[in-house]
């Protein structure tokens, strides 16, 4: 019996030493390196964050970013597109080995994703065309009154709770698609972060931003919660580059007024 316990014991430790092997094998960062090729998911089309210029290139702050990353890792950048209910899907399929977008990593997502430390801090903004009565956000909160939202973005459950007399309209396509409905007059206001929302107001003349901000959402990357090397890489790297200043450089241009307008 004795001998029974001292070999079931030995064949425990045995599958235990394997699976922590394997669990120690299985780290992306070194599959990135070994195929040479980054991967990962961004947006279709939000402004300023990820986009298709009018020059037809892939750009945008989160998109600039991760260039960079690629280039200081030493591998090539392939950029998978999807609309912005399926980034968490790559990610969790391993189509993509992390995603980059303006994220706020709330308590639903991180059960399903592990985030990096935010990398920026984005006011949130309500909007209306200039014909309307509103003048700051808490007077689009009215009964009767409908405000446009990205679909499964976190600003629905932003509306839910500070505008909860409001119609919330949500839209797939992103911001472009509010701010349109918007222009349409099919929605009476729409919302978005203060950089999205200053574009806006150049590509529609009659908009206005709304005085004050509902909220201060922190926005990050994410990957699967079992690739803690990546996850802590990433942290490292956005400390570095806020360090030497390419961080603040890049949210000056794109996340803090309408001047990559002119450019893009």
């Amino acid at each position: 019996m004795k001998k029974f316990s001292k070999l079931l014991g030995l064949a425990v430790c045995t599958l235990g030493l394997s699976l922590l092997a394997q669990s120690v094998s299985a780290d992306v960062v070194k599959d990135i390196v070994k195929r040479g090729e980054l991967r990962v998911a961004v947006q279709t089309q939000g402004p300023p964050v990820s986009f298709i210029d009018k020059n037809g290139e892939r750009t945008g702050f989160a998109i600039e970013i991760v260039k960079m990353m690629a280039k200081d890792m030493g591998v090539e950048l392939k950029l998978l597109d999807y609309d912005w209910k399926g980034l968490i899907p790559a990610v969790n399929s391993k189509k993509a080995d992390f995603l980059a977008a303006d994220m706020t990593p709330t308590a639903k997502r991180t059960l399903v994703l592990s985030f990096t430390e935010p990398y920026l801090y984005s006011d949130v903004v309500l909007y209306s065309k200039k014909t309307q009565s509103f003048k700051k956000w808490q007077d689009a909160c009215q009964p009767g009154v409908s405000i446009g939202v990205v679909q499964g973005s976190s600003n629905v459950g932003l509306l839910k709770t500070k505008c909860p007399d409001s119609k919330i309209k949500e839209f797939a396509g992103g911001g472009a698609a509010v701010a349109q409905a918007v222009a349409a007059d099919r929605v009476d206001a729409g919302i978005n972060d203060f950089a999205s929302a200053s574009g806006y107001m150049l590509d529609y003349t009659d908009f206005h931003i709304l005085d004050g901000a509902p909220k201060r959402w922190p926005l990050s990357f994410a990957t699967r919660p079992e690739e803690t090397h990546l996850l802590r890489w990433m942290d490292n790297y956005f400390m570095l580059i806020r360090n030497d200043g390419r961080l603040e450089e890049l949210a000056d241009y794109w996340m803090r007024g309408p001047g990559w307008k002119k450019d893009h």
